[in-house]
């Protein structure tokens, strides 16, 4: 019988049509509340007349609308509906009578309990309950124990057992406890694995993590079931899709300790690795491809290894890299279906591979806040109209255009154009969209050496002053022994990637030991570089420079030294070859630098003479951490006299960059006063111990060298020096901390020298 309740406040009319308790529907006199005296303290004032009444309300809905609204019932669904409703005297009348009825039961109940029907177990008697009723309405439960009726033991021969209360128990789960953890059954799957599953478990595990602590009991239990899911997940992964893995916590005798009694927790996992499953088939559901066998080639799973997650997610991904490498950019791999069969431990792999159509590049389009026009991006591109596809390629231009700095974010994607290319392949667009990011820097530098002093640099550049990529840069220079100005127009990319043409302009002073020089410089170059993103094998350079200079040499035939005007004029070529495996910090490998400068000077007549200096560095890794690293250099110049040579355009060694534990241009031929003056041929060499820990390095090292009046070397009277040095190891290269000092040092010489630098010493 389905009752419909409707709250008062939604329909006062049924208020109104409700009899009072007690009175008969129609029956006028119950209307109205009786009076009441008025010095009653608990008196109920009498209801307002007719006339203060509440005004009428609108309903809500109508009466037809609720009709409507209201399921019909048939009677003969539910016959109780015709029933007319009881009055309530009729119900007052019923419930006393149903009263009295369970008095009368109750008094035959209790003489029952006084006689000899008593119920008992093994002849003795079951007491009442409580409620003095041996005998219920609802009989107790019967008893089968008769211990439960005898007369309880003297409190004397009562053992007392210490009761541990719940607040005891609750109170793990509010201070902080120290628990073990145990695996058990993990080895049989650990041996079978070429993972330590152990170990990763080990290093995901949230119990280890915590260091057998934890502030309660309810971390531990969180712990133990992440590690439970954990577990899981680990075995899944190396194909034991059948694997059970329990958890529970065991407790240990309570023991004293600390002024509180505790217990031992460990926190425990079952595993049971169950089999392993294998791969009885492979499927890759994927149209034929050019040559036919790509994907077998670059799929690396075979029938009949085990289903190990991190093979088939690399194998996976190998599809999804190789065919854009092989002229397919537009492959697309599904996802991956794998059916185990529980009966005979095996899964067929199914993948679905949608390959695209074998694509050629064809031209380039640019969109966005533009940086660069199509035509100065084909010049980044290693690519050009008609070469197949390379995904390679397509990253290497993307990384050309952020190595310009000129960009806050670019990308580059191929665009299908359904222009076909021929051999059943089609053109693909490249769309590259730019966002111009800020194009000003500011940086600056600073180094010190002993015979150099301290040198701070600064400068200013706009990286595209004079679009595509025609940077402007102002540069100054202060040191205690060194002032500068200058300004450099760089075009980066001119017309060929890495090409790099210059026009630079500067002023210095220079304060040396081995000279005093006021130098005004104007130079044009042309150079082929390596760049962190293409470090390539053979590089060149070329330029000419014209030099006009003020500086101080030693006049022996006065015995002073006295400044004369140089005017200089000279060419310069240079080509490298380089072999190593970084530009910034090699560990294997060699490279070869050769320079030749023809110049001469203009003061009177023209006097040509040539400087040539080749440089030769090699690199060995002893260890994964130990780097053997060697230099040699060699220098000459031919055709004129060390004294019709400018003082700066003489060669030099000692310092930094040349002959660690001698300061700067240090040795070689001096002057009465023990100043160096220069010579026309130097020889170099250098051998570190390079040996590196995360981002920290150490560097023992010993260099050799010395510079001669004579226009060859004759490595002879070499001067050594030996040191340590720190390396900090950051992502623009190392920088550099030696401290050496000079083997067999003569007077005049520094104990020790100092070298901060960025970079390698070579």
């Amino acid at each position: 019988m389905r009752w419909l309740l409707v709250g008062a406040a939604a329909c006062p009319a049924l208020i109104a049509a409700q009899p009072a308790a007690g009175q008969q529907p129609g029956d006028a006199a119950a209307q109205t509340a009786p009076e009441t005296a008025p010095d009653d303290p608990i008196a109920v004032p009498s209801p307002p007349p007719p006339e203060a009444a509440l005004p009428a309300v609108e309903p809500i809905i109508d009466d037809e609308e609720f009709d409507k609204a209201i399921p019909k019932i048939a009677a003969e669904d539910d016959p109780e509906l015709d029933r007319p409703l009881e009055s309530i005297a009729e119900f007052e009348r019923r419930q006393a009578a149903e009263a009295a009825r369970g008095e009368a039961e109750d008094e035959d109940a209790s003489e029952r309990a006084d006689g000899s029907d008593a119920p008992a177990i093994d002849g003795v008697p079951v007491p009442a309950l409580a409620d003095g009723d041996a005998v219920e309405a609802i009989g107790d439960a019967p008893i089968g124990d008769s211990d439960l009726a005898a007369p309880l033991p003297p409190l004397d021969s009562f053992d007392v057992e210490p009761v541990e209360f719940a607040e005891a128990a609750e109170d793990e789960d509010h201070r902080e406890l120290a628990y073990q953890v145990q695996v058990n059954g993990l080895d049989a799957a650990d041996d079978s694995t070429d993972v330590d599953l152990a170990d990763l478990f080990g290093d995901l595990s949230a119990l280890y993590d915590g260091d057998g602590k934890a502030d309660n009991a309810a971390m531990i239990r969180a712990r133990l079931a992440a590690d439970g899911e954990l577990m899981q997940r680990i075995l899944a992964s190396e194909g034991y899709y059948d694997a059970v893995v329990d958890t529970r916590i065991e407790r240990g005798a309570r023991e004293e300790g600390q002024g509180r009694r505790s217990r031992s927790i460990t926190a425990i996992i079952d595993v049971t690795p169950g089999q392993r499953y294998t791969l009885a088939d492979i499927i890759v559901d994927a149209d034929p491809t050019i040559p036919p066998d790509l994907i077998a080639e670059n799929f690396p799973l075979s029938e009949g290894e085990p289903i190990v997650a991190q093979r088939i997610q690399g194998a996976e991904a190998a599809l999804a890299l190789k065919l854009p490498e092989a002229g397919y950019p537009f492959t697309e791999v599904g996802q991956r279906d794998i059916l185990l069969d529980g009966a005979t431990g095996e899964g067929v792999y199914t993948l679905p591979v949608t390959i695209g159509k074998r694509s050629r590049f064809g031209g380039i389009e640019t969109t966005g806040d533009l940086v660069f026009d199509a035509d100065h991006v084909a010049v980044l591109a290693r690519f050009k109209r008609g070469d197949l596809y390379d995904s390679r390629k397509v990253d290497d231009l993307r990384q050309a255009l952020v190595a310009t700095g000129l960009f806050a974010t670019v990308a580059a994607e191929p665009q299908p154009t359904g222009e076909s290319a021929g051999d059943d392949t089609e053109y693909v667009t490249m769309l590259v969209t730019q966002q111009a990011g800020p194009p000003r820097t500011i940086a600056a530098s600073a180094g010190y050496g002993t015979g150099e002093g301290l040198r701070l640099e600064g400068s200013w550049t706009h990286r595209n002053m004079f679009p595509p990529e025609g940077a402007l840069t102002f540069r100054g220079v202060i040191g205690t022994q060194e002032q500068g100005i200058g300004a450099t127009l760089r075009r980066s990319n001119a017309g060929r990637r890495d090409r790099t043409f210059e026009l630079v302009a500067e002023a210095t002073r220079s304060n040396y030991d081995a000279f005093e020089a006021l130098t005004g410089r104007v130079g044009a170059r042309v150079s082929y570089d390596s760049t962190p993103i293409w470090q390539k094998k053979f590089t060149y350079a070329y330029g000419v420079e014209l030099i006009a200079t003020r500086e101080d040499d030693y006049d022996f035939a006065s015995g002073g030294r006295s400044f004369d005007f140089y005017t200089i004029l000279g060419l310069t070529g240079q080509v490298g070859m380089d072999r190593t495996d970084s530009l910034l910090d090699p560990t294997k490998g060699f490279r070869i630098t050769s320079l030749i400068q023809p110049e001469g000077s203009l003061a009177g007549r023209f006097s040509p003479y040539a400087r040539l200096r080749t440089d030769i560095s090699g690199y060995y890794p002893v260890t994964d951490n130990i780097v053997l690293a060697g230099r040699l250099r060699v220098g000459s110049i031919l055709g004129a006299a060390r004294e019709r040579l400018a003082p700066s355009r003489r060669f030099y060694a000692g310092g930094g960059g040349s002959v660690r534990g001698f300061g700067y241009q240090e040795l070689g031929p001096k002057d009465p006063n023990n100043d160096p003056i220069g010579g026309r041929s130097v020889n170099e060499m250098a051998l570190e111990a390079r040996y590196r820990f995360g981002n920290f390095g150490v560097v023992g090292f010993v260099d050799a060298g010395q510079v001669y009046r004579r226009s060859a070397p004759t490595f002879q009277d070499l001067r050594f020096g030996a040191g340590i040095g720190a390396r900090y190891y950051t992502n623009f290269g190392p920088m550099r901390f030696d401290i050496a000092t000079p083997i067999a040092r003569k007077p005049g010489e520094a104990r020790v020298s100092v070298y901060v630098s960025i970079g390698q010493a070579f």
